[in-house]
């Protein structure tokens, strides 16, 4: 999945996952209820940020599934695709 854009510094852009569609005994949820995901790919990564006059390269890569805050990052439309764009450090974990 290519993006046109590229995030600066530590910035991130994650696609994020669809929301559950049903619950696990079979319940169909409307779209008022749905909870926003919490898991996506990375699609772009910044080059890291700067620390001490030294790089520090980002530890996610583009591919990788990851788990992150629940009111990370920023919504935002590139192509007509939704992506959120957030700091590594919104990140919680490598799936």
């Amino acid at each position: 999945m290519a993006i046109s854009i590229k995030p600066l510094a530590d910035r991130v852009i994650i696609a994020p996952a669809a929301a559950e569609e049903k619950t696990k005994s079979g319940i169909i949820i409307p779209d008022t209820a749905k909870e926003k995901p919490q898991r996506g790919e990375v699609v772009a990564v910044g080059a890291g940020k700067t620390e001490n006059g030294t790089l520090v390269k980002p530890s996610v890569a583009v591919g990788d599934q990851v788990l992150y805050g629940k009111y990370a990052g920023t919504e935002i439309t590139v192509d007509g695709q939704d992506y959120l764009i957030m700091k590594e450090s919104d990140i919680f974990a490598i799936l």
